[in-house]
């Protein structure tokens, strides 16, 4: 079976979407030969097969005014291309690149597709139009959450299979290392008060920008927090300026983005999760099995995966997220950890995902 999987970008910022395909391609079978092209940047986005780099530019994939006129030539080149790759799936990262690729496939009628939805977008007519002309037979539409998956089949009038995304627990927790060489690798002291991890992209969506006035209200009665960022973005500047303003600089650090960043959870105390919006959110999972307890968002998606043992905030609430960090800091740690694992339930929702993505990739 040949499959190419074509990503919209590469680079640090879409590490978690690369990821999500990477564990749908691990059930693909011994036979199966993958290929994976990406639209812009560079870097491989697949543990397995080659990576073809398109290397096309932002104007040309958003289509507008001009560049409109180009894209039956782009679609001509990917037609080609797929034929020559000898292609029975094709596994499409979301919408942007279902824009481009699927009108091939109206050309292309042996040829299967399953996109993928990472999270909320904003549908054009001619988007809903476009998802809704193919038979389910050929193009399958997932989503990452029941959460999103209902909102989109709000939104499209037509079935989204949700494929809630899951990390194979057993390797994921052989590679984390201990907490103390985890704090050693970023330089943390290894005795002291609660270290608190905030991981992802510095973007709006993931709210950082409250969760620093937050930290400072908990700080003002637990002077002994620290708050760890992993991730990178354009909203580096803004927090950098934020955490000067706020007197932080010597309680808050901003390590950058970390190609070992899932090794590193068991560094933190607690791991927070502000974020305006998800699709999923990756890393409540990551935290929970390396047995490190969250503290997020009260979010739909959130309560799909910890239920009744979550601990939440309400989104862009300072005050709210200063009296949960106080709370959860001051209670049993690893009870806590417990029961998010107990509710998280890794083993049974990793066997689900696998036997979903096996027959998502089927040829028929």
């Amino acid at each position: 079976m040949n499959i190419v999987n074509i990503m919209w970008a590469g680079g640090a910022p879409y590490v978690s979407v690369h990821k999500v395909h990477q564990q749908i391609l691990s059930q693909a079978g011994p036979d199966a030969t993958i290929s994976s092209w990406l639209l812009q940047g560079q870097g491989s986005c697949c543990s397995a097969g080659e990576t073809r780099e398109w290397q096309l530019s932002q104007r040309l994939l958003k289509g507008r005014h001009f560049w409109k006129l180009l894209h039956p030539w782009m679609r001509g080149r990917f037609r080609e291309a797929l034929k020559q790759a000898g292609t029975e799936v094709v596994l499409l990262d979301g919408l942007g690149v279902s824009r481009l690729v699927l009108p091939v496939m109206r050309q292309l009628p042996e040829v299967r597709a399953a996109v993928v939805f990472h999270g909320k977008t904003r549908l054009h007519r001619g988007d809903i139009s476009l998802l809704r002309s193919f038979e389910p037979s050929q193009v399958t539409l997932v989503a990452v959450s029941q959460t999103l998956a209902s909102a989109l089949e709000q939104d499209l009038g037509v079935p989204v299979q949700v494929l809630r995304s899951a990390l194979e627990p057993t390797s994921f927790r052989q590679a984390l290392l201990d907490r103390g060489a985890a704090r050693q690798t970023m330089g943390l002291p290894l005795d002291g008060g609660p270290v608190l991890g905030a991981v992802g992209r510095l973007v709006d969506s993931k709210g950082f920008d409250y969760l620093l006035d937050a930290f400072a209200l908990a700080r003002q009665q637990q002077p002994d927090l620290r708050l760890v960022f992993l991730g990178e973005g354009n909203e580096r500047a803004l927090l950098e300026s934020r955490i000067k303003a706020l007197g932080l600089g010597e309680f808050v650090s901003l390590q950058g983005h970390c190609n070992s960043l899932a090794h590193l959870y068991r560094a933190f105390d607690w791991v927070l999760i502000p974020s305006r919006s998800e699709g999923l959110g990756l890393v409540l999972q990551e935290a929970v099995m390396a047995d490190v307890p969250v503290l997020c968002s009260d979010l739909s998606v959130f309560h799909e995966q910890l239920g009744d043992a979550g601990r939440y905030a309400a989104v862009g609430d300072i005050e709210a997220w200063g009296r949960a960090i106080i709370e959860s800091v001051a209670s049993d740690r690893d009870q806590v950890a417990q029961a998010q694992y107990q509710a998280l339930a890794p083993e049974q929702v990793w066997q689900r995902f696998s036997q979903t993505s096996s027959d998502l990739l089927r040829t028929s």
